[in-house]
């Protein structure tokens, strides 16, 4: 499931270019608390992993860009995603029971929210990402530190990663096990300027430095695990503003 939300601006704002945990925190303001408590602290556990379920696009409108932000200019829209209708739901009422909002230090106002059709999906889809999608793993240097390594979409371990991570929501989602799990990505038109560098913030702490890409992606496979990836987000960090993504038409 899919929501829209337009937002409306009195005058030009200007956001950071990195902006994710911006938009996550006014996301996990407008949810029910003991339902923005249980993302924060349990999530949907899959064994040792905790997964939130949710996933969100970047803004999308009008924008110049600053060299070090972007000035958006009314309106903008964005979109999260969720197989969990209570989390799109909670924040659906969240969003209706606010008249004005804020963006950082910028007042923004609700426009309109939509419930989206979703997609028909087929065994072969090309895709279009709404937010760069982020898939690495966490290494151990010789001198015994850890370092995390960013995986491109033209190195191996990017489909069979993605795969994993994929597998793992869907047995949190369903609580099932699927034979075989057909699913497969690959990209279909990446360039090198496709690649971001997001600075993620988390309060009280150094910026986290996330590589991700854009572009079009080909996916292929069961179209119920097509479906979960559109609505739980493709890669890691779904919850963070990564790997959302819509059917290139």
């Amino acid at each position: 499931m899919r929501i829209e939300i337009t937002l409306n601006i009195q005058e030009k704002i200007n956001l950071p270019k990195s902006y994710n945990h911006i938009l996550q925190g006014l996301i996990y303001k407008l949810l029910d608390p003991t339902l923005r408590k249980f993302l924060h602290n349990c999530g949907y556990q899959y064994e040792k992993r905790k997964f939130k379920l949710f996933t969100f696009s970047r803004l999308i409108g009008k924008f110049k860009d600053l060299n070090t932000s972007f000035q958006f200019i009314s309106p903008v829209k964005f979109f999260i995603s969720s197989p969990k209708d209570e989390i799109l739901q909670s924040l659906a009422e969240g969003f209706l029971r606010k008249e004005k909002l804020f963006l950082a230090d910028n007042e923004v106002f609700i426009e309109s929210i939509s419930v989206l059709p979703k997609p028909s999906f087929s065994k072969e889809v090309i895709i279009k990402m709404l937010s760069p999608i982020t898939i690495y793993s966490t290494l151990k240097k010789s001198d015994g530190s850890k370092k995390t390594y960013y995986y491109s979409p033209f190195e191996d371990e990017f489909n069979k990663l993605i795969r994993e991570n994929l597998k793992k929501k869907y047995q949190v989602s369903f609580r099932e096990e699927i034979d075989g799990f057909d699913f497969n990505i690959e990209p279909y038109k990446v360039r090198p300027q496709d690649e971001k560098v997001i600075l993620y913030k988390k309060p009280n702490s150094n910026p986290t430095v996330i590589k991700a890409w854009m572009g079009l992606y080909k996916l292929k496979g069961d179209p119920k695990i097509i479906e979960l990836s559109y609505d739980t987000g493709l890669g890691s960090k779904n919850s963070l503003g990564f790997g959302c993504w819509e059917v290139k038409t």
